[in-house]
């Protein structure tokens, strides 16, 4: 294994029963894959070397009991460390940690730890206290876990409120959105009644509109048939009518026509033509013999008086 991680000399050659010793190998970094193969390695030493973070597999390796990272340069460690719930001796002296991953809190079978020389939050540091014997920092393994689990359950209750929280609002939303469809089907509702009884009074005028026609109409007829006593006398056919005024007409036009040629052959040069001639005649002829009967009428009358 070489100093930047890889592999050089086999870790194997470094296990010493349970205890694996990669302390002072300068390592930036640490082989994870090569100390899952060796799950007797329950006690692990990674001090002293230049580790400013741990990868997130590191996790995995359940089987460590006891583990040194001191005098490293870690600045957090990973946000499942609590599942190494086998460790019981944890030493992190001398890096640069802040805070403590929540996970923190599963570590159950922990019973020594020391945080010193570490930037920690004040409140933490306090918790954690100074480790400057075996009473004290198996003190600390004890505070810091109440309180990493305190924190835990804290966060576990702001988890829940907000849960409870999403699952009120999610409520809410619901019962707003019934509210609004119970509120539409209402309207629908109403429209549709509406609409109805606007057409049943549609319905109801043209009913009574036709019952009024049919009324007036079977009035009308039976005023046609009885007709009152003090009516007109019954007019002649118009048929009748017509054909007179037809004959009328007719006979007006061949007076007028007679009139004319008349006119015509006594004012006129055709007067000495052969048909004017004749009406010449005629028209003397019926002018002679309406004077004679008129002198006839006179006589008569004279003999009527004396």
């Amino acid at each position: 294994m070489s100093r930047g991680g890889g592999k050089g000399l086999s870790l194997k050659d470094k296990l010493d029963g349970n205890e694996l010793d990669l302390s002072l190998c300068d390592l930036n970094e640490v082989p994870v894959r090569e100390l899952a193969a060796l799950p007797k390695a329950t006690v692990l030493d990674l001090s002293c070397n230049n580790l400013v973070s741990l990868p997130s597999d590191f996790c995995s390796l359940m089987h460590l009991v006891k583990l040194d990272l001191s005098k490293n340069r870690l600045q957090q460690l990973p946000l499942d460390f609590g599942r190494l719930v086998n460790l019981q001796h944890l030493d992190l002296l001398n890096n640069r940690l802040v805070t403590l991953p929540v996970s923190f809190a599963q570590l159950k079978n922990l019973k020594w730890l020391d945080l010193k020389d570490n930037p920690l939050d004040p409140v933490l540091a306090k918790v954690a206290g100074d480790c400057l014997d075996e009473k004290q920092c198996k003190q600390a393994a004890v505070k810091v876990l109440q309180h990493m689990k305190a924190i835990q359950s804290e966060q576990d209750r702001q988890r829940q409120r907000k849960l409870q929280a999403e699952r009120e609002m999610e409520k809410k939303r619901e019962a707003e959105q019934r509210a609004k469809e119970a509120q539409e089907r209402e309207l629908r509702k109403r429209e549709k009644a509406e609409e109805k009884e606007r057409r049943r009074r549609e319905y109801d005028a043209q009913k009574a509109a036709k019952q009024e026609t049919e009324k007036k109409t079977k009035k009308e007829t039976v005023q046609t048939r009885k007709p009152t006593s003090g009516s007109r006398p019954p007019q002649p056919p118009r048929h009748k009518r017509s054909w007179s005024r037809s004959v009328l007409r007719v006979l007006l036009f061949a007076l007028l026509c007679v009139l004319c040629a008349l006119a015509a052959c006594k004012l006129t040069e055709l007067q000495r033509q052969p048909l004017c001639i004749s009406v010449n005649a005629l028209y003397e002829d019926v002018l002679a013999a309406l004077q004679n009967h008129k002198t006839l009428q006179n006589m008569l009358q004279q003999n009527s008086q004396q």
